[in-house]
């Protein structure tokens, strides 16, 4: 309860239901944060597999690469139902990451 004390001192609420606004409030952000941060671990876990990939084009490496694909979409996907991350700004993060990898297999196969 120390915790709580401590924050409804900092906020400027008057009212019970500001108060309770504003705890929901930081709940809320500590948790979008956690998930934004997940986000973006896993894109540089998949980035950084990408350039493992380039610079030894293997099967075994681009299945870790297609690993690491599907982990970051389905963090963001779940932000996205969760409602951290707005739907076009997680479609741009996915697009993103598939760009990365895209032009490496298609030279690959060719």
């Amino acid at each position: 309860m120390y915790i709580l004390i401590v924050f409804l001192e900092l906020t400027v609420a008057n009212t019970k239901s500001a108060l309770k606004r504003a705890q929901i409030a930081e709940r809320n952000r500590l948790r979008n944060k956690a998930y934004k941060s997940a986000v973006k671990t896993l894109m540089k876990k998949y980035i950084n597999a990408v350039a493992v990939y380039t610079a030894n084009p293997t099967p075994e490496l681009k299945q870790e690469a297609q690993i690491r694909l599907s982990e970051a979409y389905a963090k963001i996907d779940k932000a996205i139902k969760r409602g951290v991350l707005h739907p076009n700004n997680g479609a741009r993060k996915k697009s993103r990451l598939a760009h990365k990898l895209k032009p490496l297999t298609q030279a690959v196969a060719q």
